[in-house]
């Protein structure tokens, strides 16, 4: 269920937002941006996060406001996926925020290189989704997720800045999963493009 009040407070900053940038008047944008404070200072006492790091994530953009993209890739050896452990201890599937001069695709293989130490070939689309309609807990930004089916070219895990270990898992083995990345719900979507033939794209 939406938590009404963050609702309320990522559209104040939207329309903070978009004020900021298209507005001319210097007392209108004073007010845009005393409406964008509030918006944040909701967020912050409704998240219990830090003032400053909602101010990081939720005011940190110019001009109209859209969501973010971020891309997973859906590896399989011997019908297992791999995972990626993160230094909480959760698992995810290796992806991360598209790069702005990279593609969809380009973001995840660049991705799985760096989360797994794997050289991977994109093969298909998985999905399309609302992240806001399958993951918890919510952002204060809107995203785009993209899963991809990915085949293993070679490589091999090294540790890094953001995963300790990857391993592959059948899908009744899973491990603690990072749900705010990644659900059981999308993994099993992603094991049956897998084992499709003819895989119909689900999107939002």
């Amino acid at each position: 269920m939406k938590d009404q009040i963050v609702e309320w407070a990522k559209e104040l900053q939207s329309l903070a937002q978009a004020g900021l940038f298209y507005g001319k008047d210097e007392f209108d944008r004073e007010r845009y941006q005393r409406i964008r404070e509030i918006s944040a200072e909701m967020m912050a006492h409704r998240t219990g996060l830090p003032a400053g790091r909602v101010q990081d994530l939720f005011c940190n953009e110019t001009g109209y406001q859209t969501p973010k993209v971020d891309t997973r890739a859906a590896i399989f050896h011997e019908g297992k996926i791999l995972l990626v452990q993160e230094k909480d201890g959760n698992w995810s599937l290796p992806g991360g925020w598209c790069e702005y001069n990279l593609s969809p695709a380009e973001s995840t293989v660049k991705e799985a290189r760096e989360e797994a130490g794997l050289d991977v070939a994109v093969q298909r689309l998985i999905a399309v989704q609302d992240r806001e309609k399958h993951n918890q807990p919510p952002y204060a930004y809107g995203v785009v997720k993209i899963f991809y089916l990915c085949k293993p070219l070679g490589g091999s895990f090294a540790p890094n800045l953001e995963t300790i270990q990857s391993g592959y898992f059948a899908l009744e083995e899973l491990p603690p999963l990072a749900e705010a990345k990644c659900t059981e719900e999308q993994i099993r979507m992603c094991f049956q493009a897998y084992r499709a033939e003819h895989w119909r794209v689900p999107f939002d």
